[in-house]
């Protein structure tokens, strides 16, 4: 689920947090940046309890209907059980490993807050999206992948009030949600009919190495800060340190941490990272700025033998 950028950016963040909390010790960042990687699929695990839900309550008020025979417009559809029988949305709510995470995590946080199923469920009946599909009385299971992916897309995570409960919970997941959005379409998108359990809980991470990245890039750049402080004032005389943004300053020490520290990962991959992340979250001139810098102590790390690179390395 996670990519190398993304774990680069958990480890920006971590340092950022320990500057405006001036709180020096390595442990602490450490067991901040292993939580913060692990809420990014709390996250993703929360956004797939939430269909479940709305499954389950389009399944109960259908029941209700039923007994009362009531007769409005909604009623008039051919198929009254084809959304609560929409075979993707079933997946997710017969998926017995799901429920066994959710119940491990205690992650019942729709049942406690009851009011966000009841607001998306209500959008979602009175959209067109809805209305078209259930228009038909029969779909396959590609259209009702589509059904749910347009769902989530149009009507779920652009809600505001869902934005504001995600937000509220847990301060990283507002970078998270771009990620484990995108995530999640793609995975619904590759979706087969017939797909096992463990499709819809995927791992975090692709391997071990990658939290061992993390944890070494997180480590390596706080240890050798005033080392890597001093390489960047090396390249910029005419700059006062506090005038280079705060988020510019952090990026420059990571990447000049990755040069040095990861033989295996290419130089260029290393400033390609970091000037994508730059453009994200620092100022529109920043990658400019880091590009610049990243440039010359390339040039004069490969001169006096210090850059030593082995093989393509790694993302």
């Amino acid at each position: 689920m996670l990519t190398r950028r993304h774990i680069r950016v958990k480890v920006m963040q971590c340092i950022y947090a320990l500057i405006q909390s001036k709180d020096d010790s390595l442990q602490k960042q450490e067991k901040f940046l292993k939580v913060s990687i692990e809420n990014t699929y709390t996250l993703y695990l929360l956004w797939l309890s939430l269909f479940v839900e709305i499954q389950k309550r389009a399944a109960e008020q259908y029941r209700l209907s039923s007994k009362k025979y009531l007769n409005d417009a909604k009623q008039s559809y051919p198929n009254q059980e084809k959304f609560i029988k929409n075979r993707l949305l079933l997946q997710l709510v017969e998926n017995q490993l799901l429920k066994d995470e959710l119940s491990k995590r205690k992650l019942d946080n729709w049942y406690l807050n009851e009011e966000y199923v009841k607001l998306i469920y209500k959008a979602i009946l009175e959209s067109d999206i809805y209305d078209d599909y259930m228009s038909k009385p029969e779909s396959s299971y590609k259209e009702d992948k589509e059904l749910v992916m347009e769902l989530f897309k149009s009507i779920m995570a652009p809600n505001d009030k869902i934005y504001e409960y995600f937000e509220d919970d847990k301060l990283t997941w507002i970078d998270d949600i771009p990620i484990v959005n995108t995530f999640i379409l793609k995975l619904f998108k590759k979706a087969k009919g017939n797909e096992s359990y463990g499709y819809f809980l995927p791992k975090l991470l692709k391997d071990d190495e990658d939290m061992a990245f993390a944890n070494r890039l997180l480590s390596k750049t706080l240890l050798k800060n005033d080392v890597f402080e001093k390489e960047i004032e090396g390249k910029t005389p005419n700059w006062d340190k506090d005038r280079i943004a705060e988020v510019d300053s952090i990026l420059l020490k990571m990447a000049i941490c990755e040069l040095l520290e990861f033989p295996s990962i290419p130089e260029k991959v290393t400033i390609n990272e970091y000037l994508e992340i730059a453009k994200e979250y620092s100022t529109p001139k920043s990658s400019i700025f880091i590009n610049g810098i990243l440039d010359k102590l390339t040039k004069e790390y490969k001169k006096d033998g210090k850059l030593n690179k082995l093989g393509r390395g790694l993302l």
